[in-house]
């Protein structure tokens, strides 16, 4: 559908470094990254926005890299909006075509039908500088709906917003993919959108996709370094594997992990905070890591809390542990614990 190849562009402060990405037909695909990682600029190219210095672009397997804009058949879509104030709601979303020279009664049969589907409806008459940031969003995704692109771009569309009103939108805009199978980039900070919207996923740094796959594979197994500590591991380790019948044993300060990934020499091996069991007596499983050692701190995060525990290397694990368990067991800083995980939850780069 969408086919990026080696592309470059130099703004200066933003940049892109030789990205290549292939995004399903229907695909809704997320880019994650932290400021100033290229990630909106990623979006401009791709919308003709800006010359690329190098690479090429590919939509349904035409090369459109030097396609103007307007004949790209994309539509895109800010986080600030940017309706026309002076329009009311049904010329702001009826506003492209009509520059297409479409018929009224055409225009009037979109336009319903696209207020419709986003909840919008009842707005019509009204004009952007009454609404509230949500309605607007709404209407700003309907206004580039209308024109049936063939890829909707969206670039951190529910930052601005408040946390119910971006629970509602993000649920609305999961409906409307599933009705239109429009091709969607969606741009963002939020994990949690990344999880609860994408099929798939890219990781950004410094102008480059540094990884790619479902939210599960990235989330639970990163391939850098970057990408583990951005993506909040919360246990992050060097060390030296050594691979020895079918499984690895990895020296970290002293004390050794075991791990089902066969990789041997000196790796990261990061581990998911919530893949960590942790009680009061050492528990008998099949778990081929357990560590004794003493809780050095604890966070408070409402129903889950976050513990370190620290076992005697430089770094202390991170545990993440429901309320209610750590209320049962009247854990205390200070206190010792064991700390117990599988050869398959240790991954390794």
């Amino acid at each position: 559908m969408i086919r990026i190849e080696h592309l470059s562009k130099d703004l200066g402060e933003f940049f892109l470094q030789d990205v290549t990405l292939d995004i399903k037909n229907g695909e809704y695909f997320m880019v994650l990254g932290p400021t100033g990682a290229g990630k909106t600029i990623l979006l401009e190219t791709i919308a003709g926005i800006y010359r690329v210095d190098s690479g090429r672009i590919f939509l349904d397997e035409q090369d459109i890299t030097d396609i103007p804009p307007r004949e790209r058949n994309i539509g895109m879509v800010y986080q600030d909006y940017t309706l026309f104030p002076f329009l009311t709601v049904e010329e702001n979303i009826g506003f492209g075509l009509k520059s297409r020279k479409v018929s009224k009664r055409e225009i009037k049969r979109r336009v319903d039908e696209l207020a419709n589907l986003m909840g919008v409806f009842h707005l019509l008459h009204r004009c952007p500088g009454t609404l509230s940031g949500g309605e607007q969003q709404r209407i700003a995704i309907a206004r580039a709906l209308i024109m049936e692109p063939k890829v909707l771009l969206l670039d951190e569309p529910l930052s601005a917003l408040d946390t119910q009103t971006t629970e509602r939108l993000r649920q609305e805009l999961k409906n409307v993919h599933s009705i239109t199978n429009t091709t969607i980039i969606h741009v963002t900070h939020s994990f949690e959108e990344a999880f609860l919207l994408g099929s798939r996923m890219a990781v950004m740094d410094k102008g480059e996709i540094v990884q790619v796959g479902t939210p599960n594979e990235v989330f639970r197994k990163p391939e850098s370094e970057f990408a583990a500590e951005f993506l909040g591991v919360g246990n992050l380790f060097q060390g030296e594997s050594r691979v020895d019948n079918d499984i690895a044993c990895i020296d970290v300060d002293g004390i050794n992990i075991v791990s089902a990934t066969l990789k041997p020499g000196t790796v990261h091996v990061s581990i998911r905070p919530e893949d960590i069991l942790v009680s009061t007596k050492q528990i008998v499983s099949s778990a081929r890591n357990s560590f004794k050692g003493k809780i050095a701190s604890i966070v408070d995060a409402g129903t889950i809390l976050r513990i370190a525990v620290d076992v005697g290397i430089d770094n202390p694990f991170i545990v993440a542990i429901t309320r209610q368990s750590f209320d049962e067991m009247n854990l205390k800083t200070g206190g010792e614990v064991y700390i117990t995980f599988k050869a398959s939850a240790v991954h390794v780069f």
